[in-house]
């Protein structure tokens, strides 16, 4: 019996290792993972077992959601541009000009996406383990608005939005042991009508991530991969390797099927050879570097929010 412990721990530790299982293939070409054979071994600038700015992101959420007693927006706001002020080796373009514009948090996303009209890069869906987790017990009306209003804060498109509420709602049907593919026609209900074909699309049972028509780096195929990668196979191991083993924005596409693998199959699923590599720079603060069990400690307060603590209407 995987406890719903387990799972949530699964979907924290599983994307981080995800992440830094995807980091050295990012922007290669398909298959480099199976043609190389070389797991937690380093390489594009990154160090065995490092996680990148997926991971980090999602760390300073959880953080700043257990500090705060629930979510702060300007809190949480702060410690990304701490960390963006930190020089991290990866940051997204969007990202990093949101966090730098020198605009309050209420408005930086939103003129950027005003300026540029484009805004929905898988930013937001990287990050989203740890709010994925510690909102699961709001259900799924306040988990999908808690997750859009932690994606408003750096990214201005709702399609942004609405793919990281529903990452949060597929995590928190894990988290209670059902099949987050069978939940899929519901929360899809539970998308805004303007966007809800659009990911009906990339999250139906026939579509491949060779079906794309952006690269996943976009939101839309992010998502879709992943869901592909949980969907075709068996096994937490198998579905990451998958979903690096597609190419392109690697340790992303990673960590968002990491999260939901883990959550489906808990933390023992997780290869213990990625695990005992993994760690968690934080650029930023200091020479913090947080390590797998740190992770699993950090995790031990963020199943305890009660529905009322869930945030209000979605901006």
């Amino acid at each position: 019996m995987i406890t719903r412990v387990d799972r949530a721990v699964g979907a924290v530790i599983g994307s981080a290792a995800g992440d830094a299982l995807g980091a050295p293939y990012e922007f290669g070409a398909a298959g480099e993972l199976t043609a190389r054979g070389a797991e937690m071994a380093g390489g594009g600038g990154w160090d065995p077992g490092e996680a990148t700015d997926d991971t980090q992101m999602a760390v300073l959420v959880a953080e700043s959601l257990l500090e705060c007693g629930g979510l702060e927006l300007p809190d949480v706001f702060g410690r990304f541009q701490r960390w963006a002020a930190g020089e991290p080796k990866d940051i997204g373009l969007q990202t990093e000009d949101v966090l730098t514009n020198g605009e309050s948090w209420e408005l930086a996303a939103a003129l950027h996406f005003q300026i540029n009209a484009r805004a929905a890069g898988n930013g937001s869906l990287m990050r989203a383990a740890t709010s994925a987790v510690y909102f699961a017990p709001a259900g799924r009306e306040g988990t999908m608005d808690a997750a859009r209003r932690i994606a408003a804060l750096t990214h201005g498109d709702r399609a942004a939005w609405e793919g990281t509420a529903i990452l949060h709602e597929l995590v928190r049907v894990a988290l209670e042991g059902a099949d987050p593919l069978a939940a899929l026609p519901a929360t899809l209900d539970a998308v805004h009508p303007a966007h809800r074909e659009r990911y009906g699309r990339v999250l139906a049972p026939d579509w491949h991530p060779e079906l794309a028509t952006e690269f996943n780096g976009a939101v839309w195929p992010c998502l879709g991969s992943a869901v592909w990668a949980l969907r075709t196979t068996s096994s937490y191991a198998e579905a990451v390797r998958a979903a690096v083993d597609l190419g392109g924005d690697t340790d992303t596409v990673a960590a968002v099927t990491g999260a939901l693998a883990g959550a489906r199959y808990g933390q023992g699923a997780v290869p213990e050879h990625w695990t005992a590599a993994l760690h968690v720079p934080l650029p930023g603060f200091g020479d913090r570097v947080l390590d797998a069990d740190d992770l699993r400690t950090r995790l031990s307060g963020s199943r305890r929010p009660a529905p009322a603590e869930a945030p209000g209407a979605a901006p």
